[in-house]
């Protein structure tokens, strides 16, 4: 008899923990800190693990990624055209019709309050379409 998957395969959570100490650097802390202010701003927010390796936030469809690269953290947001950016927290990506990213470099500083407001705003958008 076989093992279950899931007695076998890391959860989505326990895969982005490891990747948060494999990093072992700003960038682990930095993803950590993005994390942690996402479940903050919904605590009913997904964790998956997608696309080989990126961790990805999800409440009635992605609210935004966290890819990691040698000089930057990216949050992405899925649908992050459609949302109202007052404090002007977006800065990559933008050139698109549907996403919108920040990119988060080592000493930055995140503008919690702000992004929180944009991760609500995310799951706002995605609960809206969701009930149509």
């Amino acid at each position: 008899m076989k093992k279950s998957e899931s007695q076998t395969t890391p959860s989505p959570s326990q895969l982005i923990d490891a990747r948060i100490k494999e990093l072992g650097d700003w960038r682990g802390q930095m993803l950590s800190q993005i994390r942690a202010l996402i479940q903050d701003a919904d605590p009913d927010v997904v964790e998956e693990w997608k696309w080989r390796g990126v961790p990805v936030w999800s409440h009635n469809g992605i609210i935004c990624t966290g890819e990691t690269y040698k000089s930057a953290v990216k949050m992405t947001f899925a649908k992050g055209a459609a949302l109202k950016d007052p404090s002007g927290l977006f800065n990559a990506s933008l050139e698109g019709n549907t996403r919108r990213a920040i990119d988060f470099h080592e000493g930055d500083k995140i503008n919690e309050k702000a992004l929180k407001t944009l991760i609500r705003a995310a799951v706002s958008l995605n609960t809206s379409r969701t009930k149509r």
